[in-house]
């Protein structure tokens, strides 16, 4: 099957919850929007999995029925970066989101990695990235197949810019390259301003980690409010005061002839993942015309 850009919602989308939809059917009422991707939300888990494995079971057979991409965003309670009992409640965590999220067939657990702290940058990256180490190992040993997704973070106090995250794909077993543009944007005050400022990035992913892992990157998307601390507030793709732009990645996506998966993370989560859907359209459609005979 040729690889395609894939477009999808964090979590379930607020007009299937009015329609009383559960988990398992997601897959198929995203693939009626023509979508085909979706990322589940296991923000709040603790240090077991929060839903049976034969709930989990079913979301993958319904998300493969549907060729729906399945990816789950981790517990939001993790810092790699902190004291040894914190670092091993945060491994806790993920194996309780990894094992979950090999029930259904996710292909990637997305999730933060932590925080500098009272710890000197360099020092908090050198910890988180050992924990990885350990977690991959630990992973590896249960038979988790499912891959580690370290984001790019959007915040000052965060550890995860896009240098550290590339350094933890590069040293780290068993990783997905995720990027949250969004992120990456707030974190350097409105930078992504620009088509080569995406493509900077893109040639830097390249360089680092290789064509296939800059072709296949997951993604994070949406318009986003910062302060400057970093990261505020996501905004949909029609709030033009805020970035970054849509249409400029989708340039460089065409560009490089990559093919993400695209989560959009905007307040209007399935509209919006149609609305990228269809831009990229049009940038391909354009690219196309210009080169045909």
């Amino acid at each position: 099957m040729t690889e395609h850009t894939r477009f999808g919602p964090a979590g379930v989308p607020p007009m299937f919850r009015l329609m009383g939809a559960k988990t398992p059917d997601v897959p198929k009422l995203l693939r009626e929007e023509g979508l085909d991707a979706f990322e589940y939300q296991a923000v709040q888990w603790g240090q077991k999995p929060q839903m049976k494995q034969v709930d989990a079971e079913k979301l993958g057979e319904e998300a493969r029925k549907n060729d729906v991409r399945l990816s789950m965003h981790g517990s939001y309670y993790v810092n790699l970066s902190g004291k040894r009992d914190v670092v091993e409640a945060s491994k806790r965590r993920l194996i309780a989101c990894a094992t979950a999220a090999d029930w259904m067939g996710a292909y990637v657990m997305v999730f933060h990695t932590g925080f500098y702290g009272r710890f000197e940058k360099d020092f908090a990256f050198k910890t988180c990235l050992d924990a990885l180490k350990e977690l991959s190992a630990e992973m590896k040993s249960l038979s988790l197949r499912v891959k580690l997704g370290p984001e790019t973070m959007g915040r000052k106090f965060q550890v995860g810019t896009i240098d550290e995250i590339l350094t933890i794909c590069q040293e780290v077993e068993g990783t997905q390259l995720v990027i949250d543009w969004g992120h990456l944007h707030a974190l350097h005050q409105g930078t992504l301003k620009k088509t080569e400022d995406f493509r900077a990035i893109a040639e830097k992913v390249e360089q680092k980690l290789g064509t296939e892992a800059l072709k296949s990157m997951h993604c994070h998307f949406s318009k986003i409010e910062f302060t400057a601390q970093g990261e505020k507030r996501h905004h949909t793709l029609d709030e033009e005061r805020y970035g970054p732009d849509f249409r400029m990645l989708a340039e460089v996506i065409a560009d490089f002839q990559m093919h993400p998966t695209m989560i959009c993370e905007s307040p209007i989560l399935d509209i919006d993942a149609r609305k990228m859907q269809d831009i990229l359209k049009q940038v391909l459609e354009s690219k196309q015309s210009k080169v045909a005979p």
